[in-house]
């Protein structure tokens, strides 16, 4: 495993429980003082840094979470982009738009200026692979004057506002950047709270940021734990271990007490992706036998408990608008017959229920005839392998708005040619007709319309088979407020998080 450079770094792997004595105070100076200048707060997260929290992957919602990066835009509660370092923007032209900085500065002491921030865009366009938000799109960003940052895109964008708010286009100091194209965030980011140590996979330490242009927090910082077992999270709540625990099990949720217990509806399915390049799932047949053999009822009743619905589609319920503007999947393959055809399913169990949907997915499976390989490991060290197409089928929780607050986003990084988190292969010129229809259309109400029938589009290849909407639970201490917890799964302690 790599680590991310920087002397403050710490690069050590603990073999130790997580349990035992895993959040006592660091932080130096902000943890001797925390009891009379705000408590450090104590979180449990559920998935360890798989790229050396990188702020271009699936590493950016850690950061963004912790209070650590922000971007140009934010999201507000209806989804609509906000602002946050760009104080407004305008759109000047169908690719170009000017955004306005406000006063900041990083957490190195430099100021935010435009040069800055189009240099840190810049980098982001040249990471490899691209982050999520950037799917299919090309943007230029330069200084334009004292304040302001001038955003120019390759094709018209009517949502780039949108698109920036993405936590994998936080914006660095110049300090963040190496000559080989990565980005440390230790001690380089603008918001709250400011990342001083991260120990490999199992722990980081924040302090607070008392410069932050968005007020001073009122927790003195962060004692980070990165604790794959959802079991091991909800017991570090319980026993007083941990002030916030993200993505407590439907089995533990029912042992919390009512008032530490947070259920959020989210903008997250759960489903089933099928390779649709190599292996049995190349044959569309074989995988509209697959989704003809799963019952994704009996998940959410089962699995679930009721802490989720029925998979309707690539969105759910907490989409509000989905529903009234589905449209009916057309031209699918005819069920073919698996006569014991061999595939390999994995999931990863830092959702627990992910390996239990698996385990009911494999059995519905065998049922209709294919004989299955279950494969099951912790996330970082599975996405590589899922990325490169080595499964046959893959159990993914995704949140279909987290990349940029646009629906059509998700569609063109997961579903098309050249799409970044491909996870089911999926290479079908309808579909990228139909989602680059989408990514065209301007009108809210219309983009919308479009997404929906690319939606169709996709599940018409049956390379994607939605089975439950999910609704998290986050375990909050009764002494915790302003814990932020928000359908697109970006957030969690802000500025008025405290204990």
């Amino acid at each position: 495993m790599r680590f991310p450079r920087g002397p403050r770094l710490l690069a050590a792997l603990l073999a130790t429980p997580l349990l035992a004595g895993c959040f006592a105070s660091g932080g130096g100076d902000g943890a001797a003082t925390g009891a009379r200048d705000g408590s450090r707060l104590r979180v449990a997260l559920a998935f360890p840094p798989a790229e050396n929290l990188s702020p271009y992957g699936a590493d950016a919602t850690i950061l963004s979470r912790l209070g650590v990066t922000e971007g140009l835009t934010a999201l507000d509660a209806n989804g609509a982009a906000a602002p946050a370092l760009a104080a407004s923007w305008r759109r000047e032209d169908d690719r170009t738009w000017l955004f306005t900085l406000r006063e900041a500065e990083f957490q190195d002491g430099t100021e935010v200026t435009p040069a800055a921030v189009a240099a840190a865009l810049t980098h982001a366009t040249e990471a490899r692979p691209a982050p999520a938000a950037l799917s299919g799109v090309t943007l230029t960003a330069e200084a334009a004057g004292d304040t302001g940052v001038r955003v120019t895109t390759g094709a018209p964008d009517p949502v780039l506002p949108l698109r920036l708010s993405s936590p994998s286009l936080a914006v660095l100091s110049p300090k963040a950047y190496d000559d080989k194209g990565a980005a440390d965030p230790v001690g380089t980011a603008t918001g709250p709270f400011e990342l001083t140590r991260v120990n490999g996979t199992t722990s980081a330490d924040l302090d607070r940021f008392d410069d932050y242009w968005g007020g001073r927090a009122q927790a003195s910082g962060i004692d980070a734990r990165f604790i794959a077992d959802g079991t091991a999270r909800a017991n570090a709540l319980r026993t007083g271990e941990a002030d916030l625990a993200e993505a407590i099990p439907v089995a533990q949720a029912a042992g919390l007490d009512a008032d530490t217990r947070r259920e959020t509806a989210t903008t997250r399915t759960t489903s089933l992706l099928l390779n649709a390049r190599s292996g049995v799932f190349e044959d569309a047949s074989l995988r509209a036998a697959a989704r003809a053999a799963v019952d994704t009822s009996a998940l959410a009743k089962g699995v679930y408990e009721g802490h989720a619905d029925a998979g309707a589609g690539i969105y759910g319920p907490a989409v509000t608008w989905a529903e009234g503007k589905r449209v009916r999947p057309a031209g699918r393959a005819r069920a073919g017959r698996p006569a014991g055809a061999s595939l390999t399913l994995a999931t990863y169990d830092n959702r627990p229920e992910l390996p239990e949907v698996a385990q009911v997915v494999k059995q519905q499976l065998e049922k209709a005839g294919f004989t299955v390989r279950l494969e099951v490991r912790e996330y970082s060290r599975l996405e590589s392998d899922a990325l490169a197409g080595s499964f046959d089928a893959f159990v993914l929780a995704r949140n279909t708005l987290v990349d940029t607050g646009d629906p059509v986003a998700v569609l063109a990084s997961d579903y098309t040619c050249d799409g970044g988190y491909n996870i089911a292969q999926l290479c079908d010129t309808t579909v990228d007709r139909a989602v680059a229809k989408a990514e065209g259309t301007a009108d809210p109400g219309e983009r919308q319309d479009a997404a929906m029938a690319a939606e169709a589009a996709i599940l018409g290849t049956d390379a994607v088979v939605p089975l439950v909407h999910q609704r998290v639970v986050t375990g909050v201490a009764g002494a915790v407020r302003g814990a932020l917890l928000d359908p697109y799964e970006r957030t969690l302690v802000g500025t008025g998080t405290r204990r």
